[in-house]
């Protein structure tokens, strides 16, 4: 099953369980920010931010350091409590020994703080980089961060029992728009998916097709 056919289906076990509020909360949040006018995410043939980033085990990871050794699969995903992402990184590592096979790596980039980091990379069998930016600075240099409306803070909290400047040890409710960047080893973007729809990734096939042309 594509990776969209699973969010399709995550989708409307969405519409058919959720509360009418939570639906109505997070689809208005979707249309605002498709409606916004913002720009979400750097273009492909833009140079990458370097950042520099810790994983769950404290140890610094550099992504001009990662590129030397070859081309970089860039992701942003808000957290592990979003059934969306985990549907993408649960497709993303089957797909990873492919992606190993023609010199690629995958860093994912999440606002959750190391130690949910590391209980989800558990949990998840996930064996690639997930490096937490609590402070939203990587995403911001990416273009894909915001803050979380107000209305959205409620449903979270009310209905999820979520507060996300607990979950991400930060002072701000932000998070990143999903967001996937195919990185050359010059550092340059070859590919980006960035959707402010949160039910929608990148598929792995397109990643690997990517890579092969690099």
């Amino acid at each position: 099953m594509s990776v969209k056919e699973q969010l399709d289906q995550a989708k409307e076990g969405f519409i058919a369980t959720a509360p009418e509020e939570v639906q109505a909360a997070l689809f208005r949040n979707i249309k605002e920010q498709q409606e916004s006018g913002i720009l979400f995410g750097l273009k492909e043939g833009d140079k990458a931010p370097n950042f520099t980033l810790t994983n769950p085990l404290g140890n610094q990871v550099n992504l001009y350091d990662e590129l030397a050794k070859g081309p970089v699969v860039l992701t942003f995903y808000r957290g592990s409590w979003c059934p969306f992402c985990n549907i993408q990184l649960r497709a993303y590592e089957q797909a990873l020994p492919e992606l190993k096979k023609l010199g690629g790596q995958l860093i994912a980039v999440t606002p959750q703080s190391p130690d949910n980091s590391l209980s989800h990379q558990e949990k998840e069998e996930l064996t690639f980089q997930v490096l937490s930016d609590s402070n939203g600075t990587v995403s911001d240099s990416y273009k894909v961060l915001y803050e979380v409306p107000d209305y959205v803070q409620d449903v979270f909290t009310q209905k999820f029992g979520l507060d996300l400047t607990k979950f991400n040890n930060t002072a701000r409710w932000i998070l990143p728009v999903p967001a996937t960047f195919i990185i050359d080893k010059e550092g340059i973007i070859r590919r980006a998916h960035v959707n402010p729809d949160f039910m929608k990734r990148m598929e792995p096939q397109e990643i690997i097709d990517q890579l092969k042309k690099l």
